[in-house]
């Protein structure tokens, strides 16, 4: 939406009850006579004894037509009711009462669908059938209301009036006062828009903006757009590993492991042990043993770094010379196997420790089974 347009949806919607130039307000409403109780008195009291009454009419506002905001109106009501019978003997003949009013209107823009408002002004008031003459007289009125406004041309208008009056043919000659609250409620009908000129004024300024905000520019010289190379697609680093240990540096807990080791999972190392039972006075490897013995040969060779010190134990059967010679006998034998199975000599050492390092007592018999055994010492 160009401001032009934004602009006239502004002006549309700021139209108002103010923005005609003239309202009609037909009213009904009810009058609180200050004279209504007073009885027995000579010619229906100070006023003629007029009851309380209902009052109709209509009001009339010039909004074209104000000064400093204050904007003229003509009221005119109109009631009737029975007047003290006992005081002018009318046998209930209706007294009827005109009163007409030319005020001054000002009133509160809000911005809102409200618009509160206050007026004071002068009339005159006739008494007509049951009263003389005299009873007419000029008043003076009050008061304040507010307007709702129900759609663009039609409004709620509610409002409180006082008005009081002077005659000088009250009680006994005396002068007589009339005090007059009045509440009125009607609907205000809106008539003859305003001039456009006025809307105009608060379209002008976005209208002649957005006429320069859109007027066109001079065209530039057109210039050939330097020519930028793409970029290159970035090249994929490959993953490292440093230690080539098969495991990448941020998976590898062991980044320096030096070449010729298996490593697990997270790149360390991978250790293994060979621990073989004999029989009794025996270096002879059975069955299960032989199947422990092939399966360390092939850690050896997938672990050429490391090198393997084969030790042999004995149990405390037999003298501590002859145990030590089984020891050495027994590392011998399982060195031997490995070299069978392909693991190179000067990888391998074997020693024996006789009696002398037992793992289990030798005073039982699972204790002693325990102590007749090899064990492989792992370095690099």
């Amino acid at each position: 939406m160009n401001k032009i347009t934004l602009s006239a949806l502004l002006a549309a919607t700021l139209v108002s009850a103010s923005d005609f130039n003239y309202e009609v307000t037909p009213v009904a409403g009810y009058v609180w006579n200050s004279t209504a109780n007073e009885t027995n008195l000579v010619n229906g009291g100070a006023m003629g004894g007029v009851e309380n009454h209902a009052v109709y009419g209509v009001e009339l506002q010039a909004n074209d037509l104000s000064l400093f905001d204050i904007k003229p109106e003509l009221s005119l009501l109109y009631g009737r009711d029975t007047v003290n019978q006992s005081a002018v003997n009318t046998n209930g003949e209706y007294t009827g009462v005109l009163t007409s009013m030319i005020n001054g209107v000002y009133e509160v823009n809000t911005g809102t669908a409200f618009t509160p408002f206050a007026k004071a002004g002068a009339g005159y008031e006739w008494y007509t059938n049951t009263h003389r003459q005299s009873y007419d007289g000029p008043v003076l009125d009050a008061g304040m209301g507010l307007k709702t406004e129900l759609t663009k041309h039609i409004a709620l208008k509610l409002e409180g009036l006082y008005m009081y009056k002077m005659n000088n043919n009250g009680v006994n000659g005396s002068n007589g006062e009339v005090h007059n609250v009045t509440a009125l409620a009607g609907l205000t009908f809106n008539f003859d828009e305003k001039a456009a000129p006025i809307v105009a004024a608060a379209v002008a300024a976005p209208v002649i903006a957005a006429v320069v905000a859109e007027a066109p520019k001079p065209k530039a010289p057109v210039v050939a757009a330097p020519v930028v190379a793409p970029k290159p697609a970035p090249v994929a680093v490959a993953p490292i590993d440093s230690d080539k240990d098969g495991v990448f540096d941020p998976s590898d807990k062991c980044p320096a492991t030096p070449s010729g080791f298996k490593v697990d999972a997270d790149g360390c190392p991978v250790k293994a042990t060979l621990h073989l039972n004999f029989a009794t006075n025996s270096n002879k490897v059975d069955a299960e043993g032989t199947a422990k013995v092939a399966a360390f040969s092939a850690f050896m060779k997938e672990s050429p770094a490391y090198k393997a010190s084969i030790v042999g134990h004995t149990d405390s059967t037999a003298s501590d010379k002859y145990n030590q010679t089984l020891s050495e006998k027994r590392a011998a034998m399982v060195k031997d196997m490995l070299v069978k199975d392909g693991v190179t000599a000067d990888r391998l050492t074997s020693a024996g420790k006789g009696e002398s390092a037992p793992v289990a007592s030798n005073k039982t018999k699972a204790g002693r089974a325990e102590n007749r055994r090899i064990e492989v010492e792992l370095s690099h």
